[in-house]
């Protein structure tokens, strides 16, 4: 369950709010939904992309509003970080609106995760090995594109986005130790037990 305030930004008139909130964060955590497709080949918009700080996630409802300037260019700025999971497929989808500028400011947990001796590259699992909880993922699948987004799927996409925040700030700022883990095996375990 998201800790904050979650809000669901649908009209063009609330971006330019949303996004000066985030301007004033140091770090807040990224993620898309698309609507779920079943026909090989046939790829949807991102329909919702959703930005979190600790305590607040913003819900921008792309298949509403698209990607107004100022989120492209929040999107696009380097002094702004944001931290995702697997980002490249996330960029891919998102160019599919024409006015989306090159991301800028990003960090891909994918590319982080390894120096703490994680393997396992979904947001669930890392979260599982640093947290001991499970993200739920049930709502995965629904319809993102729907006219109005239930709790559920709020909760769901803020969860998301926040997760990455809030694995990004333990593992950088000394919170875990792959030592003092039992998910996490190293080679020399392995050797171990092969000679064992």
């Amino acid at each position: 369950m998201f800790p904050g305030d979650i809000h669901v930004i649908d009209t063009i008139y609330h971006v330019n709010e949303a996004v000066n909130v985030l301007k004033h964060c140091e770090l807040v955590g990224f993620d898309t939904e698309t609507r779920p497709s079943f026909r090989k080949g046939v790829v949807h918009k991102t329909a919702l992309i959703q930005i979190s700080t600790l305590d607040e996630c913003f819900l921008f409802r792309t298949c509403k509003i698209g990607v107004p300037e100022a989120l492209a260019q929040y999107l696009a700025s380097p002094h702004h970080k944001k931290v995702g999971l697997s980002l490249h497929d996330d960029f891919k989808i998102m160019s599919k609106f024409g006015n989306c500028h090159e991301p800028a400011g990003f960090i891909d947990l994918q590319d982080v995760v390894g120096e703490y001796c994680i393997t396992d590259i979904s947001l669930q699992k890392i979260y599982a090995i640093l947290f001991g909880e499970k993200i739920a993922k049930g709502q995965q699948l629904t319809n993102w594109e729907a006219p109005e987004l239930t709790p559920a799927q709020q909760n769901y996409g803020a969860v998301d986005a926040w997760a990455c925040l809030k694995i990004y700030n333990h593992l950088t700022q000394g919170l875990f130790n792959p030592n003092l883990s039992p998910y996490i095996v190293n080679e020399d375990d392995n050797e171990e037990k092969q000679q064992d």
